[in-house]
């Protein structure tokens, strides 16, 4: 490439002395303030994007942005049409990869485990909170299957729209069989922070054992090359 932006990160790292007791706590405090960002500022417009890595059945890796919507000391977890390209494979391979980048902040949040299946009532309840548009819409998508124009689209959303009228109600429209979600059970959380020269910090937790991202005693604290 002959026209290279180089930008040089003057992030603040991260370093041992300043990084939380545990990866849930690390990560908490992050999200938490990129999402205060996002409210006084227009360069995190989406603090929760998160990218998603699967593999499919040939080893090939897969990588989509979707929307962080749980996040506890279990992991992040994420909705989605199960029988889409990512259900599928998650299905046949749980293993992936998972990350929150926040460019204007120089930092970002790696996590790499398993996925496995969201509580059917969480993905309930947080069905019924959708805007009746978007539980309308997650009828309408057969996600990642071939469409032949965005016209079809429309007229599917426009049957579903005439089926179940928006009333107001939560349960206007009922959640689809094959609608759920995944959270990425971690063995490994990754804190990434932009500094000058490329000498960026890299504090990694390393599962040690059983236990939830906020047990202190389930993870070592390492430190990385850039």
């Amino acid at each position: 490439m002959s026209d290279v932006t180089r930008v040089d990160y003057d992030g603040e790292g991260l370093s041992e002395e300043d990084v939380a007791p545990t990866p849930w706590q690390q990560a908490q405090r992050w999200v938490g303030e990129a999402v205060e960002r996002s409210r006084v500022r227009d360069d995190v417009p989406e603090p929760h994007a998160l990218s998603v890595a699967t593999v499919d059945a040939h080893g090939v890796p897969n990588v989509r942005t979707v929307l962080m919507r749980f996040f506890d000391e279990r992991g992040p977890g994420f909705l989605t049409n199960t029988d889409s390209t990512k259900g599928i494979e998650l299905a046949a391979n749980p293993a992936a990869a998972a990350s929150l980048t926040w460019p204007s902040m120089y930092r970002a949040i790696r996590f790499r485990g398993r996925a496995e299946l969201l509580d059917r009532d969480a993905v309930a309840t947080y069905f019924a909170s959708r805007p009746w548009g978007s539980r309308i819409s997650a009828w309408t998508s057969r996600q990642s299957q071939p469409v032949t124009s965005r016209a079809e689209l429309e007229t599917a959303y426009e049957t579903y729209a005439a089926r179940w009228p928006d009333r107001g109600q939560p349960d206007d429209v009922p959640l689809p069989d094959f609608w759920g979600g995944y959270r990425v059970v971690c063995d490994e959380v990754e804190f990434w922070g932009g500094r000058r020269n490329r000498l960026h910090d890299r504090l990694v937790f390393t599962r040690a054992g059983m236990g939830s991202l906020d047990d202190p005693h389930a993870w070592t604290l390492g430190r990385r090359q850039p």
